[in-house]
């Protein structure tokens, strides 16, 4: 697939979607929120989005929009693992490198670290384009290099819940937040609960043998709303993540292709949040 996606691009993405959702993506009139997804890899760019993409570089972006104090403590980053000081980093921390998704190691404990096996894989994951048939070009526009962070964590323990907001440029006819997700024990018993913009169930996936609650619509969402409309106001469409931890306020990531256009929301979700982007040229519907 990485293959044919260096020959034809097009052909690559359209073959994707079809593996993974079971119908043929429409790139002339797309309709659904997948679909439009699908058409922005190909169409859609803008010389901002790979600092944004970029775990690093997107922390000069929040700060420069003015949200500096809601980052995430940053303990090291450098561009060879070899270099990471090990013994001056707290007993927890996050390791993760700037490019792509899922590529990072959560430590809770150095003293249970195999530091040797770290670097390997941090160094290993350096070196690796990120899934180059998915379309997501952005990824690597910047250099990758490793960033080491606080861990963040209400017990030192546990994950906290992930609140991940869509800005859609079409929402009403104007930029707004459309819905947000809520990720609760992301690497145990994954959940999944979407609410509208008055936070109202919209729907949820709950993990295997579990019954999935509702949250409560946390304390400070009108605020992470009023961010994310102005990290996100540039762009199409794009998705900022969100933790509370210790009733204090952190901005994580911005991303924009969720699950790389391949996700699956329920059918009347996917054509709701499709009618909420608007895309340039020929690619309004």
């Amino acid at each position: 697939m990485n293959i044919l996606y260096s020959l034809s691009p097009k052909t690559a993405v359209k073959l994707m979607f079809f593996l993974r959702k079971g119908y043929p993506l429409n790139l002339s009139s797309p309709v659904t929120y997948n679909e439009k997804l699908n058409w922005m890899k190909l169409y859609y760019r803008d010389d901002l989005i790979p600092l944004c993409a970029d775990k690093y570089t997107v922390r000069q972006y929040i700060k420069d929009c003015g949200y500096e104090e809601l980052l995430n403590e940053l303990l090291w980053e450098g561009f060879d693992a070899n270099e990471i000081p090990f013994a001056k980093l707290p007993r927890q921390f996050v390791a993760k490198v700037t490019h792509g998704s899922g590529m990072n190691i959560i430590c809770k404990n150095k003293e249970q670290l195999n530091i040797k096996h770290t670097i390997k894989m941090l160094n290993k994951w350096l070196k690796e384009k990120y899934l180059p048939c998915y379309g997501e070009w952005f990824y690597g526009q910047v250099k990758p290099r490793i960033i080491i962070e606080k861990f963040l964590s209400e017990d030192g323990h546990t994950e906290p819940i992930d609140y991940k907001l869509y800005y859609f440029n079409n929402v009403h006819g104007s930029g707004n937040v459309g819905c947000t997700e809520v990720i609760s024990d992301r690497f145990i018993h994954k959940k999944i609960t979407m609410y509208d913009s008055k936070w109202n169930l919209l729907s949820q996936v709950p993990a295997r043998n579990s019954v999935l609650t509702r949250h409560a619509k946390p304390k400070y969402y009108s605020q992470m709303v009023e961010i994310t409309k102005k990290l996100a106001k540039p762009f199409i469409h794009a998705r900022v993540d969100f933790y509370i931890v210790k009733d204090k306020l952190y901005v994580g990531e911005i991303t924009f292709l969720a699950a790389a256009g391949f996700d699956y929301y329920p059918k009347h979700i996917d054509l709701m949040m499709g009618s909420w982007i608007k895309l340039p040229g020929g690619g309004n519907r």
